[in-house]
């Protein structure tokens, strides 16, 4: 008699990794106004960076939804692109024999069991809002464990008893700090695109495409997916902040960090205008080619932070320091996500980064670098920058990468 195969249990977080992330906060922004689109951001943004928490972040997003329809935001929901795909992959992993769970911290229990029966998962948890007799939102939040402190914690422990299954027998698949609590030693831990408190806990990240866990659940070897035509244009737009030193250095710094400030300000309205559905010729068109999927549902803030940490290094450092630092981060980070997201090695501690990303990261800053320095401190200025970028840090790259290479490049020359 052949030995049946045990079950095994696989938690999905929802936000950032079966929907994009604020995807369904900006569509119902969008259709309830401009004002409160960037309120309800705003209120996101201050959960993200810390300064509220996910409870408050909620009812103050909830009560500009107060007088909606819940079938109303169901509708939104249902809108949302790429179900079909993600049907045939929960496919997949049910023909691997696992049971599945979708689990929300922010968004409302009924849109949440109502993707789980689109997508065929076995477990649906939200939040409770709460509606009148009427089915309209009343802006008030009960919660629901899925935000309370551990809460989701108390979920899977309550699936786990439900299923007769053990925390060997789980898997979790997350994004942002909100599932931190799921992510404990016992259970297999997949952080995909994930922030740095979920990377530095996940035994394996995947970056790119959902599909990529597929390999982890076979327990095969995993590897990055190649670069998509976004991160070519992104990263190539990274690269060619080289030039901004060497037309400081021709022309003056000033008349660069003008133009730096002037262009971040144009991005900045583009930013503004696309969130009120509309388009800043050129700006808005780069913007759409190079903003990763996430990124388009949202204010994408990277490009600022790339310019303020060219513009901070510029007008902090002297020549040459400020022309090697922002040499090796343009170009030394731009090469290291390109090779770093074909194929690798994992590195330890970040399981989101590849040796052959930071070996090449490295070679191609040393070479920028050399333009400017002696190469004995591009050694060591590709080498403090690799590691710099290696650590799976709260700040952005964007800024601390060029400044803090720039510091040690300072000391050395």
């Amino acid at each position: 008699m052949a030995i049946k195969e045990k079950k095994q249990l696989i938690v999905f977080d929802v936000e950032g990794v079966l929907i994009p992330k604020n995807m369904f906060f900006f569509q119902i922004g969008r259709m309830l106004g401009f004002f409160t689109l960037v309120q309800i951001l705003l209120y996101r943004l201050f959960y993200e960076m810390g300064i509220c928490s996910l409870d408050a972040s909620l009812k103050g997003i909830f009560r500009k939804m107060k007088g909606q329809k819940m079938e109303t935001l169901q509708c939104v929901f249902d809108k949302i692109p790429a179900t079909s795909s993600l049907q045939s992959f929960f496919a997949c992993i049910r023909e691997k024999n696992y049971h599945i769970a979708i689990v929300s911290s922010s968004l409302p229990t009924v849109i949440v069991e109502r993707l789980a029966d689109c997508l065929g998962a076995d477990y649906a948890f939200g939040i409770d809002v709460c509606v009148n007799a009427a089915g309209e939102i009343t802006g008030e939040v009960r919660g629901g464990e899925s935000i309370e402190v551990n809460g989701k914690m108390k979920i899977l422990q309550k699936l786990l008893t439900l299923e007769g299954l053990t925390l060997q027998d789980c898997t979790i698949v997350a994004k942002d700090r909100s599932n931190l609590c799921l992510f404990t030693s016992a259970a297999k831990k997949i952080g995909y695109n994930p922030n740095f408190r979920i990377r530095i806990k996940s035994d394996y990240v995947i970056v790119g495409k959902l599909a990529g866990i597929l390999p982890i659940l076979n327990e095969k070897h995993v590897k990055r997916s190649f670069p998509s035509v976004n991160d070519f244009v992104r990263e190539n737009i990274h690269a060619a902040g080289i030039i901004m030193p060497i037309l400081a250095h021709i022309i003056g710094v000033i008349p660069v960090a003008i133009f730096i400030g002037a262009l971040s300000i144009a991005y900045f309205a583009s930013e503004i205008a696309r969130l009120c559905g509309k388009s800043l010729p050129l700006i808005s068109t780069i913007t759409r080619h190079a903003a990763s999927q996430s990124e388009l549902y949202g204010f994408a803030a990277a490009p600022l932070f790339y310019a303020i940490g060219i513009l901070a290094t510029l007008l902090i450092f002297p020549y040459p320091v400020n022309a090697a630092a922002i040499a090796i981060f343009t170009l030394g980070d731009s090469v290291a996500s390109i090779f770093g997201g074909t194929i690798g090695i994992r590195l330890p501690f970040n399981r989101g980064k590849t040796l052959e990303g930071s070996l090449s990261g490295f070679v191609f800053a040393f070479l920028a670098s050399s333009l400017f320095v002696a190469p004995w401190i591009a050694v060591i200025g590709a080498a403090i920058a690799m590691f710099v970028e290696y650590l799976p840090v709260p700040i952005n790259d964007n800024i601390m990468i060029p400044i803090v290479t720039a510091t040690v490049l300072m000391l050395l020359i």
